[in-house]
């Protein structure tokens, strides 16, 4: 029984020399990860807890070794404010504040979002961005901050024109931009935002 038992250990011992042996290929293009069809995602900053991300995605591809999820065939983006009730807690009630639309989206470890461009609309200003970035500076989005662009189209009911190296919030206050700049407010508005909705300012 020792022989037969020794000479099938020898037998595992070869055969795990020869796998080992055996070419590998190209590791360092090896894919991780995981990659999801269809999905519908809901993210909860950390950052940011009154808030929440909802997507729906054609394509979802976690990659653990980087922490980094992308998302592809995006549609439906929205950032939705988390109502509480009077003893803080949450009551699930939700308040639409933005929706994006992007060809791809990337979420990193710390919940933040980057883009190559994205239509961000703020609903309770009645404002869109047109925001574009390259491939060095991405359009972001901070959790519990706000978003940043090398160059953003600006259209609002008192409010046009461009922004460069804008850093906005979602209260659309500009925390900076580039003195090259030309937007500004528009002194002969006809419209003003009411619940979201843009109205002429005679009704």
């Amino acid at each position: 029984m020792q022989k037969v038992g020794l000479t099938a250990l020898l037998g595992i011992l070869a055969f795990a020399l020869v796998f080992a042996l055996l070419p590998s290929g190209n590791v360092a293009q090896a894919q991780t990860g995981v990659t999801l069809q269809g999905v519908q995602l809901s993210l909860y900053p950390a950052r940011d807890p009154e808030a929440v991300w909802r997507f729906s995605a054609r394509d979802v591809h976690n990659d653990p070794t980087t922490s980094v999820t992308n998302l592809t065939g995006l549609t439906g983006g929205e950032r939705r404010l988390r109502e509480r009730g009077p003893g803080g807690q949450f009551t699930g009630r939700e308040t639409l504040d933005a929706t994006i639309s992007a060809p791809r989206l990337s979420i990193n470890a710390q919940d933040d979002l980057t883009t190559p461009e994205a239509e961000l609309t703020l609903v309770r200003e009645c404002a869109t961005l047109d925001l574009s970035g390259t491939p060095e500076q991405p359009v972001r989005i901070e959790q519990g901050q706000g978003f940043s662009a090398p160059r953003a189209q600006l259209d609002a009911p008192a409010m046009r024109g461009e922004a460069l190296e804008l850093r906005m919030d979602f209260q659309f206050n500009v925390l900076s931009a580039s003195p090259a700049s030309t937007f500004g407010w528009d002194t002969e508005a006809t419209e003003t935002c009411r619940s979201g909705v843009r109205v002429p300012i005679s009704d």
